[in-house]
């Protein structure tokens, strides 16, 4: 009987470390190819999943329905390693927070930027992240939104070729990459800050 209880006890609290260091973000940047990529080069990031969230239309997919969806990122990381700030910064220096059209050569609603907050302070963090932005570039407009964030529907499926597609068919991805220019807009608009 002991052992079971601590065996249980044990199982118990690996649980709650588990969950404890576990911590998730959602990001919209355009093609979710390209924000996948991005934040799994980042330190601390345990997953990004690719789908849709901010729309109200439910189990939206990427070649049927996904009207009033955002592509984007459910990033899990662990906070112990790389804070919600960090992701922020991160975020920032990977879109162009200028395009009111989307995002580089992907033009249309569901490509546009935004950071979805699931709580109060991530909202206060994107918000404070975004003045921080917006005082770096007075003379241009930040039209990345903070949105409260909804279900995020990951792609799934018969569509799952997107999931980790940089790594899948790297060719094809570095191919529409730089056909659509992201990385030198990035650079034109970051300098040095940009991750690429």
């Amino acid at each position: 009987m002991k052992c079971r209880l601590i065996l249980f006890l044990v199982t118990a609290w690996l649980a709650c470390a588990s969950n404890a260091v576990a911590d998730k973000a959602v990001f919209a940047g355009g093609c979710f190819w390209c924000m996948e990529a991005d934040f799994e080069h980042l330190a601390g990031v345990t997953d990004v999943v690719s789908g849709f969230t901010g729309g109200t239309l439910k189990d939206p997919t990427y070649n049927g329905n996904h009207q009033g969806h955002y592509e984007a990122v459910e990033v899990t990381y662990d906070p112990q390693q790389v804070s919600y700030e960090e992701l922020l910064d991160y975020y920032w220096v990977n879109i162009d927070p200028f395009d009111d059209r989307g995002q580089f050569c992907d033009k249309g609603t569901s490509y546009l930027s935004a950071i979805f907050v699931a709580d109060e302070n991530q909202r206060k963090l994107a918000e404070k992240s975004r003045r921080a932005v917006v005082e770096q570039f007075p003379d241009r407009k930040v039209v990345t939104p903070i949105l409260e964030a909804s279900t995020f529907y990951p792609i799934k499926g018969d569509e799952s070729y997107h999931q980790d597609f940089y790594k899948k068919s790297p060719i094809r991805y570095k191919v529409y990459r730089w056909n659509c220019g992201r990385d030198k807009r990035l650079r034109d608009i970051w300098g040095d800050r940009a991750t690429h």
